[in-house]
């Protein structure tokens, strides 16, 4: 799949000619943490905003001094010359404003999930192909110091060979409100499995490599969440808890779990533990917060080390900073739309298993 969609980019811009981006961001809910990851790079020029919400416009828009406002993304590609958007809207308009930014002459940083599914990646996929421009997938738990750190012990060979993991983010109570758009498969394309667990899904992804994978097992579940929204007599066709087991090529198993409503002791459970021949590792949040701890655990002469990764003393650069090196550059951007769409069609390898009770083979 990924060689398939390559896409042949046609940047011309260098980081060394003093250009500046000139970016847009389309939603203002998510997309606020878009604005404060743009407004770190220096060539980054934040020149305009749409969201429908006019209200919620005019105050992010004065909050960060952009004057250029619309509450229509169309409007706002045909009139301002941008030369990225983010989309950062419901995933029901990821793919219609991905192509309308593709020809505008845009490149894309889009919110995860990629799109509703998996056919609607391949169209966003193909279009960027034939537009010459980027696509990018806004995963942000790759972009932390300590995701970062992670990644460079494993690319080190620190591990070996991973086999085995498991990816999970549970809450006990943390449903979004009912009748809004995250519990509408028409809007969202499902319930916390494409919400939460499409973040650790593609962490595990990242780390191990991105082994292509050969069939998946999948339950999904809506026991608690569905009385609690028929009593209150709002909409609510999603699951509240989804799981997997994904098999892949090279005979590594990764084991997935994602619920907004879970009978367990945290009220905030994230977790991906991975074992690999020389060593295992294991990210997991503290304090059943969104901070994060981080540990590799191995054997040396005979003696067993744990490690602990210490907090980092620089920040962090966001994925808005790095894709935009990225473009200035000329160089290949992290979290292609090539990956997002592997993550897409296991997303929907698992709601097929769950639908069917049959494992699905990709």
């Amino acid at each position: 799949m990924k060689d398939e969609y390559k896409v042949e980019l046609k940047d011309t811009a260098r980081n060394d000619d003093g250009r500046r981006l000139r970016v847009g961001v389309i939603g203002l809910g998510i997309g606020r943490l878009h604005i404060e990851g743009w407004r770190e790079h220096p060539q980054v020029e934040l020149v305009a905003l749409a969201d429908p919400d006019s209200e919620r416009l005019a105050k992010v828009g004065e909050q960060y001094g952009i004057a250029a406002r619309y509450t229509s993304a169309e409007a706002m590609l045909a009139a301002e010359k941008l030369d990225v958007v983010s989309v950062c809207t419901p995933n029901k308009f990821h793919k219609a404003l991905t192509l309308a930014a593709f020809t505008a002459g845009c490149h894309v940083l889009c919110e995860k999930p990629m799109a509703l599914n998996a056919a609607e990646g391949r169209e966003m996929l193909a279009a960027a192909r034939q537009a010459g421009k980027r696509l990018m997938i806004n995963f942000s738990y790759r972009f932390s110091a300590q995701s970062r750190a992670l990644k460079a012990q494993v690319d080190a060979g620190r591990f070996g060979e991973f086999y085995f993991g498991r990816s999970v983010w549970h809450r006990r109570r943390g449903m979004p409100g009912f009748g809004g758009w995250f519990g509408s498969k028409a809007l969202a394309g499902g319930g916390p499995l494409i919400d939460l667990g499409v973040h650790r899904l593609d962490l595990a992804l990242w780390l191990m490599g991105y082994p292509k994978p050969s069939w998946v097992l999948g339950g999904s579940y809506d026991h608690i969440a569905r009385p609690l929204a028929d009593a209150a007599g709002k909409a609510f066709d999603v699951e509240d808890l989804a799981c997997a087991l994904i098999r892949f090529d090279n005979g590594a198993t990764l084991a997935l779990e994602a619920s907004w409503a879970a009978n367990i002791q945290e009220a905030e459970l994230m977790e991906t533990r991975l074992l690999g021949t020389r060593a295992g590792l294991l990210q997991h949040n503290l304090n059943e917060g969104y901070t994060f701890d981080a540990h590799i655990f191995t054997e040396q002469d005979g003696a067993q080390f744990n490690m602990r990764l210490n907090p980092s003393t620089g920040q962090a650069r966001s994925a808005m900073h790095d894709y935009a090196d990225a473009i200035l550059n000329e160089q290949p951007h992290p979290a292609p739309g090539e990956e997002g769409l592997i993550v897409m069609e296991l997303l929907d390898a698992i709601y097929e298993s769950a639908r069917t009770g049959a494992p699905v083979k990709l």
